[in-house]
């Protein structure tokens, strides 16, 4: 529940400002906004205000007069109120005003209705019979072009204020590949490119590796990079091969981690752990023939024994102790029931501040970045393992931590923020980035496409997404209760 409120709340904030950036362009053109909702208003409304009207409306719905399809609506509500009128015109041009507001009740978007413009939801027949000029459709190219792009680019600039705002509040800390003593443990994929469990990282395509300044894992391992690491006492070159990348993705799950001791911290009663005799401060050296060394690796091995007991090895008071301890099976890994000190416990954590003007540049890197990682990790999405790992809401919304986190609540909504920017500009008839792609055509020749044809693109392009939703969304229908 935690994590569907923290999911809810970054898509009202996600989506207001992605609808705003179209208002508020389409305002200072002189466009006349019909509709801003925020989610979608099947059948009723939870809240409507008509600031022309002076009508506050509280479960608000429409319908035709009995008998007569064509004429005009009729509004009902639960509750009505009536509020201070405002002109929707002023100098014959449409005012804030002019725009219906509202809420509605299913929370998976919102929308900006501009007067003139054929989308998704309004075909070239709902139109003005004559253009008027207050109209999307009779305003300059350039004008239409921003008030296209503008709400792709106020998400990027909201993810880029939500970085500043975490690197001036909370800083960065994070474990330095100099501080890793015990050095890493590799994923399958990488160990088969040529890395040894225990090699520490020195540099990437020759400039020192640094765990704040080298962006995502996937950026570090990304495939033709060339690894320098220090292998005992020697130094060891790894060139990453073609298709190691797409390898780890599918493997889902941390490409390298730190290697530490796997020491017990608490162990509740009533666990397999707590049952074979297991106590904290216990470092869990052994599990069946496997050497624990992370807790990537500890995790393997119970995996390999779900369901079934195995003996473990514990060091205790510098005596080693083997104990038979029951594997539960929970789902796709093996579990004891213990909770374990983490690699920030074992190792030396730096932690970087930033004054407010510090930060800017901090922020401004860290949406780019995000920005760059994503947009390369995009290519994965068209093999077979990259569509395997598509998701939906419920995807996104294990994102977010179990227990409400401030820290992890806007790091996510930055780093979904860039993704809904990146994914509006895609040249998809019904995103932003299709009409963007025809107001291109029309600049360049200087020929404007018909309304028409916007309304069949537009209707087989939000086809397209929706069976993509509809596809996302499956599959995380499926993974939850088939795998």
């Amino acid at each position: 529940m935690i994590k569907a409120l923290q999911l809810i709340l970054a898509l009202v904030l996600l989506v207001t400002i992605h609808e705003f950036g179209h208002y508020i362009f389409a305002r200072i053109f002189g466009v006349r906004v019909n509709r801003f909702y925020l989610f979608f208003n099947p059948w009723f409304s939870l809240l409507k205000y008509k600031p022309s009207e002076g009508k506050l409306e509280i479960i608000a719905w429409t319908s035709k007069p009995e008998g007569d399809e064509n004429g005009p609506e009729l509004s009902h509500s639960l509750l009505s109120f009536n509020v201070s009128k405002h002109a929707a015109e002023k100098n014959g041009k449409p005012t804030w005003a002019a725009t219906l507001y509202g809420i509605g009740w299913v929370p998976l978007g919102g929308y900006c209705d501009i007067a003139g413009m054929v989308d998704e939801t309004k075909g070239a027949d709902k139109l003005e019979s004559e253009p008027q000029p207050w109209e999307f459709r009779t305003k300059q190219a350039w004008k239409r072009f921003m008030i296209m792009v503008a709400g792709v680019v106020f998400n990027f600039i909201l993810a880029i204020i939500i970085y500043i705002g975490i690197a001036w509040h909370w800083g960065e800390a994070g474990i330095p590949y100099d501080n890793a003593v015990y050095g890493m443990d590799y994923s399958e994929p990488l160990r088969e490119a040529g890395f040894v469990d225990g090699d520490k990282l020195l540099a990437i395509n020759g400039k020192p590796a640094d765990a704040f300044q080298n962006g995502t894992m996937l950026d570090i391992i990304g495939d033709g990079n060339t690894i320098t690491v220090l292998r005992g006492a020697d130094t060891a070159y790894v060139t990453i091969p073609k298709g190691t990348t797409e390898k780890c993705v599918a493997e889902n799950k941390a490409p390298f981690v730190y290697r530490c001791p796997q020491v017990v911290k608490d162990v509740p009663g009533g666990q397999p752990a707590a049952k074979a005799g297991m106590l904290a401060g216990d470092t869990i050296c052994k599990i069946g023939a496997d050497t624990v060394t992370s807790f990537d690796r500890m995790v393997d091995a119970l995996t390999k024994h779900k369901g079934h007991a195995v003996d473990i090895t514990v060091r205790r008071d510098g005596k080693e102790l083997t104990m038979p301890v029951d594997v539960t099976d929970s789902g796709d890994k093996g579990t004891i029931g213990v909770q374990l000190l983490t690699a920030s416990d074992h190792l030396e954590v730096e932690y970087l501040k930033y004054g407010f003007f510090e930060a800017i540049p901090r922020g401004i890197n860290n949406g780019v970045s995000t920005l760059t990682s994503y947009v390369s990790s995009l290519k994965l999405l068209f093999t077979k393992t990259g569509a395997q790992q598509v998701g939906g809401f419920g995807t996104l919304g294990s994102l977010f931590a179990p227990q409400w986190d401030w820290y992890t609540f806007w790091s996510m909504t930055a780093f979904l923020s860039v993704i809904l920017a990146f994914m509006n500009i895609i040249p998809i008839p019904g995103l932003d980035g299709g009409h963007v792609l025809f107001l291109l055509w029309e600049m360049i020749t200087g020929r404007k496409t018909s309304d028409k044809v916007l309304e069949v693109a537009n209707t087989v392009g939000f086809v397209f997404l929706l069976l993509l939703l509809v596809y996302a969304n499956g599959a995380d229908v499926f993974r939850a209760f088939f795998k």
